[in-house]
């Protein structure tokens, strides 16, 4: 067995440093949460703003069962798109690359140009993950379901520090997710899709084959240095929420948690967990079938693939 390199030791070390100190620094924070939450003036903070903003007298009560589909083929595309993201970003020598066929209604005058397999899933993955979202959206605004995750009042922003204190303390903010989220939860949704989504969006474009080369003006006004550098940052944003949604909807009620996201149902049976258990076996079996050996046959139906 051979050893490793002085300067893997350094790294493994620096990482281990790194968990150590961010581990410190989530104990000391809870710490103080706790001490703060027995001081009076938290406590008349939190008694003032327990952390749940009105919703308007319109809003539908519970979610319905499009919106669990909505979720798991969000849930499903964002792991993928993740994954080939970061293999774009990191795979210095692909081991398959994909030409489009240059006929049809998408014939260009120039060639077309020759890129990774990993890429051509991700644009794949990404002009899917759009259409989900405009089916989305066009049913968040017809349902009225947006009413459940655009702020409509200003008391949202305390409500979500003390909301953040009571998770912070380890003392979940009591609430019924199938009528109202908290205040927290409604700027982080509402965040992910109204900021975060279109972010993702309009950076990838920019970054994308089919963005205007020759639009002088228009790539002067959006570089495309910038639409890199908000480009990553959104994938830390959405591998960060979906580490922290995914942890708070297994510990504050998970049957009844996910129940509510895949069953379209408030209470606490096991229907939700077997839906949910279903959904993450579609979603390991499309992270192994992301790789040439899968890949390559459905990309060949639309270009050349090849070394």
């Amino acid at each position: 067995m051979t050893k490793p390199k002085p300067s893997s030791q350094n790294k493994m070390l620096k990482r281990a440093g790194t968990a150590l100190a961010a581990l410190v620094v989530v104990v000391l924070l809870v710490l103080a949460a706790m001490w703060l939450r027995g001081t009076v003036p938290v406590q008349d903070f939190i008694s003032a703003f327990p952390g749940q903003s009105e919703l308007p007298a319109a809003a539908p009560v519970g979610l319905p069962a499009w919106l669990g589909w909505q979720h798991f083929l969000n849930a499903f595309f964002m792991l993928l798109i993740i994954r080939s993201g970061w293999l774009v970003r990191t795979t210095a020598r692909p081991k398959a690359y994909w030409t489009r066929n240059n006929k049809g209604v998408l014939r260009t005058k120039n060639p077309p140009k020759k890129i990774s397999l990993d890429l051509w899933l991700h644009f794949s993955l990404d002009a899917l993950w759009v259409l989900n979202g405009v089916i989305f959206f066009i049913m968040l605004f017809a349902t009225g379901q947006w009413m459940r995750i655009v702020p409509t009042s200003w008391d949202i922003f305390p409500n979500a520090a003390s909301a953040l204190l009571q998770y912070a303390s380890f003392n979940w903010p009591l609430e019924n997710g199938w009528v109202n989220y908290n205040s927290l939860q409604v700027l982080a949704y509402f965040l992910t899709v109204f900021v975060a989504a279109p972010l993702a969006l309009a950076s990838g474009l920019r970054m994308s084959p089919v963005w205007p080369k020759n639009t002088t003006a228009l790539n002067k006004a959006y570089p495309i240095e910038l639409a890199r550098a908000i480009h990553v940052p959104v994938m830390v944003y959405f591998v960060v929420f979906i580490i922290v949604h995914v942890g708070l909807v297994l510990t504050t009620g998970a049957l009844k948690n996910l129940n509510h996201m895949f069953a379209a149902r408030d209470d606490a049976g096991w229907l939700g967990f077997w839906l949910f258990a279903a959904s993450v076996v579609v979603m390991a079996l499309g992270w192994i079938a992301a790789r040439p050996l899968f890949l390559g046959p459905v990309a060949s139906l639309t270009g050349k693939v090849g070394r």
